[in-house]
């Protein structure tokens, strides 16, 4: 399983769907469940983003999937990146095993 960050703006119509059924949220994340990712965490931040949910997708063509689906039902635009776990992203950089850091 790959690891994404999905960055999320509510729309005008997002913001009034939350403010009357709060628990939207947990319906669009069985919805990811079901379009096969699995949302890890999430969290309601300040800033120009509304929320960070940290998503597991075996692949980018499921988190695609996902992006598209949940950017059609026009309640979020968002943006997903790919994350690399960092032990990963090191150990690659040091020309090792990924996910395995050299001991020095």
């Amino acid at each position: 399983m790959a690891v994404y960050i999905m960055l999320s703006t509510l729309t005008e119509s997002g913001r009034k769907v939350l403010r009357e059924r709060p628990g939207w949220i947990k319906k669009v994340n069985a919805d990811v469940r079901r379009m096969g990712a699995r949302v890890v965490a999430q969290y309601a931040v300040l800033g120009p983003y509304d929320f960070v949910s940290v998503i597991e997708a075996p692949d980018n063509a499921t988190i695609s999937r996902v992006s598209v689906e949940l950017g059609a039902r026009g309640g979020a635009a968002g943006m997903t990146m790919a994350a690399i776990p960092l032990d990963e992203f090191i150990g690659r950089l040091e020309g090792g095993v990924p996910g395995k850091r050299k001991k020095r």
